[in-house]
């Protein structure tokens, strides 16, 4: 049995080294970050964390120190399962899939380390074993780049060892969106892997008609055409769009998701292990779509994301997101012809520099 001794929280606001934009946020010059460490009291420690764009971050230390801490203290850090429902009912009235799932999913990742760390196991082995070497993309958010700095960009990715491409779409007129989506199949070849985000700009008779425009640039997957909520839109844009849809990162129960999958209006479903209620939830969405017969991708988060990825025979493209934590990780994940590989070290094996952190903390 191992008992929890300890929950510590940490917030910061990390400044990206390159102002990213898209059509929902636009401009996004940092990212919010908030840390969890749960140690036992053998004196083991396991590491979590979660996110927000811009702001709210706070709030998921608010509800993680001011009401989640009391559910863990003393309790077997082993009975993941448990205390996550114990957490879930404890916010439920003020989160059900907002901020009560992303500070949920800090503790549930940090619980779920502190156990492999304990067996000495890496993580994704601890969650079933599948492949190690895992499918991944570059996820730009770059909606604002011009034609010129989106192709440079491409290259930057394929120097880094990318062989699959996403792109944001949903500027002001259509006819942008087209001549830039264009331009990347022009500069990258027929049957280079390219996706397009629209980070739901659009209505459902919009994003029918993107569709229908793109249709001819064979694109892996058009992404969030529309809000999540609207998923009779999604059945639509799906079947008279032509062109298959990821959804899920704004999507943050497995509710939700079932709902989506059931009604028929996905493709890829696309979680988050920051929002979605952590590594114990995403294994539930992942199974959802296997019953489905769906394969699974997922969004940001890539260094905790491959260890689910690594577990699961229907993923298939991980995302590489642009809110990267490379340069406070001591050995960030390495991408080779497209592929990457999930760490052989005890737990998720990230090694978090908080020193360089702190100059960052708010």
């Amino acid at each position: 049995m191992a008992i929890i001794e300890s929950v510590r929280t940490d917030s910061y606001r990390v400044k990206l080294e390159e102002v990213l934009s898209d059509s929902t946020h636009g401009s996004i010059p940092y990212f919010e970050f908030v840390t969890v460490r749960i140690r036992d009291a053998d004196g083991s420690e396991g590491v979590g964390y979660t996110y927000a764009v811009n702001s709210g971050a706070p709030a998921f230390q608010v509800l993680i120190d001011g009401y989640l801490k009391d559910v863990l203290i003393g309790r077997d850090a082993d009975t993941i399962e448990k205390l996550w429902q114990d957490m879930w009912w404890k916010i439920h009235y003020c989160g059900r899939g907002g901020h009560g799932t992303s500070a949920i999913s800090a503790v549930d990742i940090a619980l779920w380390d502190l156990k492999a760390r304990r067996l000495g196991t890496p993580l994704w082995r601890l969650l079933g074993g599948f492949d190690p070497v895992v499918d991944v993309y570059a996820g730009g958010i770059d909606l604002d780049l011009s034609l010129d700095a989106l192709i440079r960009q491409a290259d930057g990715f394929l120097a880094h060892g990318h062989r699959a491409i996403k792109m944001k779409a949903g500027r002001p007129r259509l006819s942008e969106d087209i001549e830039r989506v264009s331009g990347m199949r022009a500069h990258l070849g027929a049957d280079f892997p390219i996706m397009v985000d629209a980070n739901m700009r659009w209505s459902a008779d919009q994003a029918i008609q993107a569709a229908r425009a793109l249709r001819d640039f064979n694109l892996v997957w058009l992404e969030e055409p529309t809000i999540p909520d609207d998923v009779a839109g999604h059945i639509r844009i799906l079947r008279d769009g032509g062109i298959p849809i990821a959804s899920g990162e704004n999507i943050h129960t497995i509710y939700e998701f079932q709902q989506m999958i059931a009604a028929g209006g996905i493709t890829y479903p696309e979680p988050d292990v920051c929002n979605c209620g952590g590594m114990t939830a995403f294994r539930k969405i992942a199974a959802l779509a296997e019953a489905n017969n769906l394969p699974i991708t997922s969004h940001g988060a890539h260094d905790l994301t491959v260890h689910l990825m690594a577990a699961l025979p229907n993923r298939r493209l991980m995302e590489i997101h642009g809110f990267s934590l490379d340069r406070f990780v001591a050995q960030p994940l390495r991408i080779n012809e497209g592929l990457t590989t999930a760490p052989d070290l005890p737990g998720h094996g990230i090694e978090l520099d908080f020193e360089h952190l702190e100059r960052y903390r708010v």
